[in-house]
């Protein structure tokens, strides 16, 4: 029988100490990432600031799973923030890590964010393939709760793109499902998610009982955000109707729970509604002073969210490009010392080498010599060499941070949320027309007045200064590219052009510009003109050429 190594104690001993050592970080940087789930609505910077650390000490460590954990979490904080492509990057590193670390409950609940990320931006046809790649792992893991989800969103999607017996086939699979887990509170949220299809295909009876039965439930459970929710839609179910006086009574409930709450934007959408009620009752002043109020409600909110996410977002990028340069830093030390310790040891043993051979050979000094001084020069040689890489990783460290700043151009995305709000704008002028065509008001001048600011706010709004400047950032020579076509383009026909550019649908481009369809249509042919294009010759394409 063999003899033991005398060092195979010492190694078992070594391992003994180091596996707990490396279980307990494990285990510490999963509780410090529950805390950061916490943190990431209330505080992203901070929570932002905490993930990234645990993210680089897992990738040193080479722990993926921790790292994927990171870039789901990182996903969530831009998500949350409306920077839906940074959001979209660090889900897509998160799902390659639990694709190969075959963690699959993981990688279906990331699957799930992606659908909704593209939900959200009206990506419907991908977010139902996304929701149904997450749906199939669900079902081979036999996660009923995991189903019941994806089976919830599959029916959303379905719904946005008016699939309507598809939609209400997997929201019923969905509300078996959660009844079989006894989750009350799911099976509300799909109660609700039927009777808005119900209410879509105009079968208000049904929608009624839904919605019911979903308020009931909340109510049971103390729901009292869902129950705002489910209540403003049992009231647009009782004025659809024509039933105006119990909808009244179901909106401003919703509009007094939602105060209590400090819930403004539910608050603005419930006096919305009350302000479409009292239109329909011809209780015009009633319906001017709520459209008002929400009104106002709106435009706090979009003024105060606008300016905190681009604070945050601002913030956010600066941290990454500062954390990015400073581990590029880290790693170029870590490789030059390697690299300058290599050396050392090169020339320790070169010189060890020399001596030996001198000592050993005295008759052989002069070859050894010349040996020593060939040596000599490879030492410099590669002394040159490691200085020339050193040089060569500080250029792409530099290229490095180019590509980070350009990264931050993507700010146009959230620039475009500011010009929205001439939707709201639109909707106000749609009502003060009716509203002046009434010949038996005695208020039509001031109301004329009103619409006269309405459309000076919508034409020219400084938003669209902030907007030019940003895109201007991204597409740099588009404008000058634009002018060689064509002297006579006027701003009008620039803004035109930019949405264009950006791959916009029509009905977008019309609620930014303020104008109808049939005045998108003259404005692109006015455009084509300008530009002396050729028949046949598409303009979307011809924009996104330059």
């Amino acid at each position: 029988m063999g003899r033991m190594s005398p060092f195979f104690p010492k190694i078992c001993l070594l391992l003994w100490v180091i596996f707990p050592l490396v279980a307990n970080a494990q285990k510490n940087n999963r509780n410090q990432l529950e805390h950061t789930r916490t943190l990431i609505k209330q505080n992203p910077d901070a929570a932002f600031l905490q993930i990234k650390r645990i993210l680089n000490e897992a990738l040193e460590e080479q722990d993926n799973y921790i790292a994927a954990m990171c870039y789901e979490q990182i996903g969530e904080v831009y998500y949350y923030q409306a920077a839906y492509s940074q959001a979209l990057d660090n889900y897509h590193k998160a799902i390659k890590f639990f694709r190969q670390e075959k963690h699959a409950a993981e990688l279906a609940n990331t699957l799930i964010k992606v659908g909704e990320t593209h939900y959200y931006n009206r990506q419907y046809p991908a977010a139902l393939e996304i929701f149904q790649e997450a749906l199939a792992i669900y079902s081979d893991l036999d996660n009923h709760r995991g189903m019941a989800d994806a089976y919830g969103h599959i029916g959303q999607a379905y719904e946005k793109s008016q699939r309507y017996e598809e939609a209400t086939k997997y929201q019923n699979l969905a509300l078996k499902q959660l009844k079989q887990e006894d989750d009350p509170v799911g099976v509300a949220k799909i109660y609700e998610n039927i009777g808005s299809i119900y209410e879509d295909k105009l079968q208000l009876d049904s929608a009624l009982h839904y919605f019911t039965m979903a308020l009931e439930l909340n109510r049971q459970h103390g729901n009292q955000m869902a129950q705002i929710e489910v209540i403003n839609n049992l009231g647009d179910v009782y004025r659809k109707t024509g039933q105006y006086e119990a909808a009244l009574g179901y909106t401003r409930q919703a509009a007094r729970l939602a105060d209590t709450l400090n819930e403004h934007y539910q608050l603005a959408s419930a006096y919305r509604d009350l302000s479409r009620t009292f239109d329909l009752m011809g209780r015009y002043d009633s319906a001017y002073y709520y459209s008002e109020a929400g009104r106002d409600i709106f435009l706090d909110i979009f003024s105060e969210d606008s300016k905190k996410q681009l604070t945050i977002l601002q913030t956010l990028f600066e941290l990454e490009q500062k954390d990015d340069a400073i581990n590029q830093f880290h790693k170029d030390r870590r490789i030059y010392g390697l690299f300058t310790a290599g050396a050392i040891v090169i020339t320790v043993l070169l010189v060890s080498l020399g001596i030996s051979i001198i000592s050993r050979q005295r008759l052989k000094l002069k070859n050894q010599q010349q040996l020593n001084v060939q040596n000599s020069m490879l030492y410099e040689a590669q002394k040159k060499a490691l200085e020339t890489d050193l040089h060569n990783k500080q250029l792409r460290e530099e290229n490095l941070r180019g590509e980070l700043e350009l990264k931050s151009k993507e700010l146009t995305s959230h620039t475009l949320h500011l010009i929205q709000k001439n939707q709201l704008l639109e909707e106000l002028r749609e009502k003060l027309t009716r509203m002046v065509k009434d010949d038996k008001r005695d208020q039509r001048k001031e109301l004329k007045q009103l619409l006269s600011l309405i459309n000076l706010n919508s034409n020219h709004d400084k938003n669209w200064e902030d907007f030019r400047t940003v895109f201007e950032r991204v597409h740099e020579h588009f404008f000058d590219s634009l002018k060689k076509h064509s002297d006579a383009l006027t701003s009008t026909d620039l803004r035109l052009a930019a949405l264009l550019k950006m791959n916009l649908t029509s009905a977008d481009i019309a609620t930014m510009l303020g104008i109808s369809q049939n005045s998108l249509r003259i404005s692109r042919y006015r455009l084509r003109k300008k530009l002396n294009l050729e028949d046949g010759e598409n303009l979307s394409a011809f924009i996104q050429r330059l």
